[in-house]
């Protein structure tokens, strides 16, 4: 009867940890006043959609005022 191997395995090494220096927070400098009004391409975005989703709000209601007109004269007609 054959005897079987042994394998050994090698145990892995330790990793060396390298410590992390901790440095406090520091205030930057303030480079624009926190309340200002400045038109940027974001802003110009955000006022097409605003103006978008106002014009579709408008249609849709406008559209349920001549469902319920034509359902009103359809009612009084009966």
């Amino acid at each position: 009867m054959a005897t079987a191997k042994k394998v050994t395995v090698k145990k892995a090494s330790p990793k060396r940890v390298k410590k992390v220096v901790l440095k406090s927070f520091k205030l930057s400098p303030e480079t624009a006043p926190f309340v200002s009004f400045h038109i940027t391409d974001q802003t110009v975005y955000w006022s097409i959609l605003l103006i978008l989703i106002l014009v579709l709000a408008l249609w849709v209601l406008q559209i349920q005022v001549n469902i319920s007109n034509i359902l009103d004269s359809i009612k009084t007609t009966i």
